[in-house]
């Protein structure tokens, strides 16, 4: 993905075969070029004597060719493939792999469960705010589980405790009865407490990466009308889990498959994966889950390029560079002066500010002009809609939704607080609008400074107002501007030539 070009990761797994064409930006940012999905159940299709079957082998070359075409069409210059739980279990698994390697030209690895505890763990917390916890990834035939501190791997364990696997050992009704649901918690119990898993830190996080874990977030996230759509960085209560986890398994399968958000070719394996999960979280002691879009596939990716997971401001930086990258009408160095410009007017309006409002100003002064890349007039809410849409990773919902309520509470004539306000809390709207008035005088002071020109701001306490001195070679007095900033921060804004 440097020199190499694109990468494809192809997974063949115990549930669904998955690949994606990654790219690494210019920022050191994962970019997804394409991706494919097929649903091939290969854990319900071993025999009796624990050979992976030959329709079995058969569906899984068929996906292997057609992710194959999908990653020459994205260009991918490399394909790394690997098996888990389903053919890593089955006898005939070197058969498996050559039959493979013979009709598709393509080499599987299969690796054992510490790898694909590893990997999981390296993509999923890449991308997320979180030092310490666990990575939980509930698949179709194991759950991964490994520890980490600093963000980086200490411990990991793999289980038999997949979602199909536990579906169809535990869970016989339609709907599961209360006996065979109690049965597969005990179990689960008993397998975390004899695997020497133990419980959470009192600082630590519970990562939830996978399909399983995805499908509960999803369909929380339709039930309650979330306004941010991606899972990525979603974050569920112990008792939101177990409110999906009751809804998946107390309905009929048919009705199951029409749950907003469930994939329908999951519908029938569920449950079991739900229970493990809202199980775990209680072994494990957390109230929260934090889901993770990304896992298996990413980071075998990051291993390839010899990625260390580095810390979250870092990844933060990053992820908002690259994304304003996409945007001709970016412009880095008027960006980075609009940054600066920010920090000093809040030093003199706002010296105590705390780090979340000071991180939050520098992203938004650096992404206020990808908006105008669809409509310059509305360049502020343009911004803040693909802000709220984009794959902005190191950030959770709420950080997210800081960013993108201020860039739409930008200008005299912005917004109404937008949908993805619904996140934050009433005390973050005061703050919002005080940052949104300071980026509001440094875009425009930015947009009358030439290259090399910045602006000073000092505070006079005993007068109560803030003294901007500019290089403008004329008096300007920007009403408006002066008349908003006394309304939110209750003292006067006055603009002087620099002497």
């Amino acid at each position: 993905m440097t020199a190499t070009g694109p990468l494809a990761v192809i997974d063949i797994g115990s549930n669904s075969a998955r690949m994606v064409v990654l790219q690494l930006s210019p920022g050191g940012q994962l970019e997804i070029l394409a991706d494919g999905r097929l649903s091939l159940q290969l854990a319900r299709q071993l025999d009796g004597r624990g050979r992976l079957e030959n329709g079995a082998v058969a569906s899984a070359i068929s996906a292997v060719r057609d992710f194959q075409a999908i990653a020459a069409a994205a260009g991918a210059q490399r394909t790394v493939a690997v098996a888990t739980a389903a053919i890593r279990n089955a006898v005939n698994r070197d058969q498996v792999v050559a039959r493979i390697l013979a009709e598709t030209g393509l080499a599987v690895t299969v690796i054992d469960g510490d790898t694909e505890a590893r990997f999981a763990l390296l993509g999923a917390v890449y991308g997320l705010p979180v030092e310490t916890g666990f990575v939980v990834d509930v698949g179709g035939g194991s759950m991964e589980l490994a520890y980490f501190e600093a963000r980086r791997p200490m411990h990991w364990w793999t289980l038999p405790l997949g979602s199909l696997l536990t579906t169809d050992r535990f869970l016989h009704g339609d709907p599961p009865r209360t006996a065979e649901l109690a049965e597969l918690r005990d179990h689960v119990v008993r397998m975390l407490d004899n695997a020497g898993v133990p419980a959470l830190p009192d600082d630590g996080s519970i990562v939830g990466t996978g399909g399983t874990v995805r499908n509960i977030a999803k369909v929380h996230l339709r039930s309650a009308g979330h306004p941010i759509t991606r899972v990525d960085g979603y974050t569920l209560q112990r008792r939101e889990v177990r409110e999906v986890t009751n809804r998946l398994v107390s309905r009929e399968l048919a009705r199951r498959r029409s749950i907003p958000g469930l994939s329908a070719d999951r519908a029938d394996s569920i449950t079991g994966g739900a229970v493990v999960v809202t199980t775990a979280m209680e072994v494990l002691g957390t109230r929260t889950l934090v889901v993770s879009g990304h896992g298996l596939r990413e980071g075998i990716a990051l291993a390839e390029l010899g990625i260390q997971l580095p810390d979250t401001a870092t990844v933060r930086r990053s992820s908002v560079a690259s994304l304003a990258a996409h945007f001709e009408t970016w412009d880095a160095q008027r960006a980075d002066r609009r940054q600066r410009l920010v920090r000093m007017l809040l030093a003199a309006t706002e010296p105590g500010a705390d780090a979340e409002l000071l991180e939050t100003a520098e992203h938004v002064a650096t992404l206020l002009d990808i908006g105008q890349s669809v409509n310059y007039y509305d360049r502020c809410m343009h911004a803040a809609t693909i802000v709220a849409a984009a794959d902005l990773r190191g950030f959770t919902h709420r950080e997210v939704a800081l960013i993108a309520t201020t860039l739409a509470r930008l200008g005299k004539g912005r917004s109404n607080l937008p949908r993805f306000a619904r996140l934050l809390t009433r005390a973050d709207l005061p703050r919002i609008d005080r940052l949104a008035m300071i980026v509001d005088i440094a875009d425009e002071l930015d947009r009358r400074l030439l290259p090399g020109q910045f602006a000073t701001a000092r505070a006079d306490e005993r007068r109560g107002r803030i003294i901007v001195g500019t290089p403008l070679e004329y008096a300007w007095s920007p009403v408006d501007l002066m008349r908003r900033f006394r309304r939110r921060f209750g003292r006067s804004l006055v603009f002087r030539p620099s002497k």
